[in-house]
């Protein structure tokens, strides 16, 4: 969603107050731009006539730049500039190839094959399934990454040099969890890894810069044009907030659901970048309360969420009544509609229960004070429709101890959900997102098979609604500032700010065998 905002000079200072901001991005990779002479893969669409950008971009020489060990998003915004994936997930959720060539899939589903592009670092080598192997294997020890590796048994080179994944159930959609950047096998816990991006990080005691690479071994349409990126040092981000509307900072990467957030107030263009950020209820199977089946399946109707995306978020966040983004391809808005806001019927709920006037324990992390009012606001939701709340604020350690001790009636929960929407951590035994007790054999089951066919997310959907093991609320998305005009065709996708693809597709590269 692309949004325009202007604001005159004058009145961005008659508005101005004090205010921090989440912010932007940064390269990664080392090494001059001695690229290899590959026959380049060449999008149709490519446009050969774009105008080189003056472009600077900021980061924090204090956080890791490094794609397995970097978690802060003013510092993974810009790593695909610097590296690539196997694939990249466009905005509506589809894997497009990048560094795959082609690939196989047994018809069971369970051992794909993937074979390379003959693609170099920058430093000219070409990329083997070595350094995909041993990148993978990074990102499976990494906080970020380690999610997309739940149902991944083995990752192994085949005769042929291809990458072998075996996983310990089908999968239809394996590739969307793949857009994992590559380095060079030996560089792995570098600082600044090797990518096979289009630009390349250049370091000259303290000043930096992202080096376009020349005779890149692919030929997409960029969004950035500049043969030279300035990068900018940010001390914090107030620096970063003034540095865009004063100086010459050209976009700015935030986080509107950060405690650090506030409004830039100049002339700017606007755009959101999914991240996958799920924010939802779950009750206690220990719960007196929530043990009945119709208050529980009812509190989807206590939960205006149009009004916390709009109040609390920015309109940068997009209402979910089902356990998917929006935007994923298979969240039917016909199921969603059962669920949507409706008071009144909470309210029924609450009367035909006999628990009108019950207290029930809210839990909530108060290290998150966005967090915190967003509880508070639903609280007082639930109660309009006849429970008493208590709020149980604690921060995050003693909200993790509560959590597993199952010492609330409800809870509000935060998790980045993987790019298939994978609920199985919900749903296993023991599993990572099972608090509470929500753990269910049936849905866990249907779990499984909604990530080997796309056809039974419906069933998965309408299984967790109608028996009330969830109750979503909201996906997150960041925000993107730019300098008016600067960009004529930023695509933003998920967690992918400069998003450019080399025109294939899956169905073009996939073989079953």
């Amino acid at each position: 969603m692309k949004r325009l905002l202007a604001l005159t000079l004058c009145l961005c200072l008659l508005l101005c107050g004090c205010s921090v901001g989440d912010s932007v991005y940064v390269p990664t990779g080392d090494g001059l731009s001695s690229d290899g002479d590959n026959a380049a893969p060449v999008n149709p669409n490519q446009n050969t006539n774009q105008q080189p950008q003056s472009l600077s971009l900021a980061y924090y020489k204090d956080q890791p730049l490094n794609p397995y060990q970097c978690n802060d998003f003013t510092n993974r915004a810009l790593l695909t500039l610097v590296y690539q994936g196997l694939f990249f997930v466009d905005r509506n959720y589809t894997a497009e190839p990048i560094l795959c060539k082609n690939f196989t899939v047994t018809t069971d589903q369970k051992t794909y094959t993937f074979y390379l592009e003959r693609a170099t670092f920058s430093d000219g080598t070409v990329i083997t399934a070595d350094d995909v192997i041993a990148s993978l294997s990074a990102a499976q020890s990494s906080s970020f990454y380690a999610g997309r590796f739940l149902h991944i048994s083995a990752i192994t080179k085949s005769a042929d040099g291809g990458i072998v994944i075996a996983l310990d159930t089908p999968m239809e959609h394996l590739p969307l969890l793949l857009d994992i950047p590559i380095v060079p096998a030996l560089q792995v816990s570098a600082e600044n890894p090797l990518g096979t991006g289009p630009y390349s990080l250049q370091v000259s005691g303290s000043s930096a810069v992202l080096q376009k690479r020349q005779n890149w071994w692919c030929s997409p349409t960029m969004p950035i044009t500049a043969e030279t990126i300035t990068l900018f040092a940010a001390e914090s981000p107030n620096h970063i907030r003034d540095q865009f509307e004063f100086e010459d900072l050209s976009l700015a990467c935030v986080d509107p659901g950060s405690d650090r957030y506030a409004d830039y107030r100049c002339d700017y263009e606007l755009w959101d970048c999914e991240n996958g950020i799920f924010l939802y209820l779950a009750t206690s199977a220990d719960s007196e309360v929530f043990q009945n089946d119709g208050l529980r399946v009812a509190l989807t109707y206590a939960v205006d969420r149009d009004l916390l995306v709009e109040n609390y978020y920015r309109d940068f966040a997009r209402s979910a009544t089902l356990p998917a983004s929006p935007l994923f391809p298979y969240y039917s808005q016909t199921l969603a509609d059962r669920y949507a806001y409706a008071p009144e019927k909470y309210a029924e709920a609450v009367s035909a229960s006999g628990f009108s006037g019950y207290e029930v324990v809210f839990l909530v992390n108060s290290d998150d004070s966005l967090r915190l009012r967003v509880a508070r606001k639903i609280a007082e939701m639930l109660e309009a429709g006849g429970l008493n709340v208590t709020m149980k604020e604690l921060g995050t350690k003693a909200y993790t101890k509560a959590l597993k001790n199952r010492e609330f009636d409800i809870y509000l929960g935060q998790t980045r959900l993987s790019p298939t929407m994978d609920l199985t951590p919900f749903f296993a035994t023991y599993g990572d997102l099972s608090w509470g007790g929500v753990n269910d054999l049936a849905a866990y089951s249907l779990s499984l098979q909604a990530i080997e066919n796309h056809g039974n997310y419906f069933s998965l959907h309408k299984m967790v609604m109608d028996n009330g093991l969830l109750c979503p609320i909201l996906f997150r998305s960041y925000a993107v500032y730019a300098t008016r005009g600067l960009f004529s065709d930023l695509n933003p996708s998920r967690d992918n700010v400069f998003y450019y693809s080399l025109g294939k597709t899956l169905a073009q590269i996939r073989t079953t065998v």
